[in-house]
């Protein structure tokens, strides 16, 4: 499950745009992962939110800190310390959402709830998706249970991007997803048993960065970066 682009929860005219459009945490156990949340206050007065709930499931060994600049919060704990005031027109980018991804193979999803001190009805959702793997379900970097899968070159790349892989049970169904920085996808590729290789025309791509992640039998496996440039 991946994480998704903030709604807001009413009717009423969004006073806040959120322009990190996708916030997911993909990784193995005992790591951690930080990523930004970018707002926007498109109306013509200053506006104060803060965070009045955590909705959803975070797993007992995974823990989370929102931090504004150098200052850190436990979302549970500190949901009246988590205040975030935009001037007119003002960009926020020093919002972050660190995520520790813990001791145990999981995923789930949560939800910020961000409201307006001076109007409760209006607030925005902040959702995110989390998926933690064993690194020991793989032998080593590039040597996986049913695949042998190498780091995509040339990276970064601006005509054609190559993998290459030998899939060890012919029987299991693999396939590369990309997606682009904020989590939209781009193209889809299944792996042929029969093939040793993958190649990628990235030359329609926009330049910029790219995630890659390798699908076994509809399990996410792994995820890496992919530069593309013109």
């Amino acid at each position: 499950m991946w994480l998704c682009l903030m709604l807001p929860l009413f009717a009423e005219a969004q006073q806040v745009r959120v322009l990190s459009e996708d916030l997911k945490f993909v990784g193995d156990i005992s790591t951690s992962q930080r990523k930004t949340i970018i707002l926007q206050n498109e109306s013509t007065e200053p506006i104060t939110y803060f965070l009045k709930n955590v909705i959803g499931n975070i797993g007992s060994s995974q823990h989370v800190k929102i931090c504004i600049g150098d200052d850190c919060y436990d979302p549970k704990r500190d949901l009246g310390k988590v205040k975030i005031s935009l001037q007119p027109g003002e960009l926020i980018t020093d919002l972050y959402m660190d995520f520790d991804m813990g001791i145990v193979s999981t995923k789930g999803s949560f939800e910020l709830n961000f409201v307006n001190v001076e109007n409760i009805r209006e607030s925005f959702l902040v959702e995110a998706n989390y998926e933690v793997s064993n690194p020991n379900d793989k032998i080593d970097e590039f040597d996986y249970k049913e695949i042998t899968l190498s780091d995509i070159y040339p990276n970064p790349s601006n005509r054609v991007a190559q993998l290459d892989y030998q899939l060890k049970n012919t029987n299991a169904e693999a396939k590369i997803a990309i997606n682009s920085f904020i989590g939209n996808p781009v193209a889809e590729y299944q792996l042929d048993p029969d093939r040793n290789s993958l190649l990628i025309n990235v030359s329609d791509f926009n330049p910029g960065v790219y995630f890659y992640t390798l699908f076994v039998n509809n399990k996410n496996i792994v995820t890496k970066k992919l530069v593309v440039k013109k």
